[in-house]
C-alpha cells in the first residue's frame, strides 16, 4: 500500500539538526524523498543517508543560495532554517539583524518563487513554515528573531492566498522552547542579559509563559508538520497553529 506523500519530494532548510532533522525523518516514513539543506556539510549528509534523501549544503544567507538547490520539481517546502541573536536593540550587531532575516524571511521568498511554478503547472504543494510562538509574541531582546518571525507569519498567508487556487497550501507552526540545539545555544546569552544563572532561564525565562512547563520534542513539531502535508491537512491554509503548551492562552 502507497504511503501518503509517495512520489513527492520535500526540500527542508536547517535539515541537519533539531526541528529539521526530525521534520525531514517524519516525511520519508510518509514517503518523500527528502532534500536535506543545512548550511553543515557533514550534519546534512548524515540526515540524508538515514532517509534515502540528498544532501544539499547552501548558505541561507547568501541570495545565490539557490544556484545550489537541485535542478528538479519540490512538491513540499518546510522552512525551518533560522538562528537566534539575544541582545538589547542599542546593543544588537546590524549585520546579524540583516542575516537573522535574509535567513528566516529572504530565503523562505526566494525558495517559493522558485519552486511555485511547478507547484502551479502540477496542481499541488505544501508550504510549512516552522515559525515561532514569537510569530504571535514578542520578547524583550530578541528584536532580529521576533520581526524575522512575524515577517514569515505574513509571508505564509500572502503565500497561501496567492496558492489556493493551483491547490497549494502554506501554514505556518509556531512552537514554544523546543529541545534543540538553537535553544540550548541561547540560554547563556538570556542569562547575560537578563542577570540569572543558567539554570534560571530554563525555568523562570523560557518556561514561565506556558501553562506546561516542558520543553516541545522536535518530534512532536514534525508530526504536525507531516499532518499538514498529508490528505488531512488539504484545507488547512493560511493558518498559524501555537504548538506552546498555552502560552497564547494568556
Amino acid at each position: 500500500m502507497a504511503k501518503e506523500l509517495t512520489g513527492r519530494t520535500a526540500l527542508v532548510t536547517g535539515a541537519g539538526s533539531g526541528i529539521g532533522a526530525a521534520c525531514a525523518r517524519r516525511l520519508a516514513v510518509d514517503g518523500a524523498r527528502v532534500l536535506v539543506v543545512d548550511r553543515l556539510a557533514e550534519p546534512a549528509a548524515e540526515v540524508a543517508a538515514e532517509v534515502g534523501g540528498v544532501a544539499v549544503v547552501a548558505d541561507l544567507t547568501d541570495p545565490g543560495f539557490v544556484a545550489a538547490l537541485p535542478d528538479e520539481p519540490v512538491d513540499i517546502v518546510v522552512n525551518n532554517a533560522g538562528f537566534q541573536h539575544v541582545a538589547a536593540i542599542e546593543e544588537f550587531p546590524p549585520e546579524v539583524f540583516s542575516a537573522i532575516l535574509k535567513v528566516m524571511v529572504e530565503a523562505p521568498f526566494l525558495i517559493a518563487r522558485r519552486v511555485l511554478p511547478g507547484m502551479y503547472e502540477r496542481g499541488w504543494g505544501r508550504f510549512v513554515n516552522i515559525s515561532s510562538v514569537h510569530g504571535l509574541r514578542a520578547s524583550p531582546y530578541k528584536s532580529a528573531y521576533t520581526t524575522a518571525k512575524h515577517a514569515l507569519e505574513g509571508f505564509s498567508k500572502t503565500l497561501a492566498l496567492e496558492g489556493a487556487p493551483h491547490g497549494v497550501t502554506s501554514t505556518c507552526i509556531c512552537p514554544a522552547y523546543v529541545r534543540t540545539p538553537l535553544v540550548e545555544g541561547q540560554i547563556a546569552g538570556q542569562a547575560r542579559v537578563h542577570g540569572v544563572g543558567p539554570d534560571q532561564v530554563v525555568e523562570e525565562i523560557m518556561l514561565r509563559p506556558a501553562a506546561i512547563k516542558r520543553l516541545i520534542e522536535p518530534e512532536e513539531v514534525a508530526e504536525l508538520a507531516a499532518y499538514l502535508c498529508g490528505p488531512a491537512g488539504s484545507f488547512i491554509t493560511g493558518v498559524s497553529l501555537p504548538v506552546d503548551g498555552g502560552w497564547t492562552a494568556r
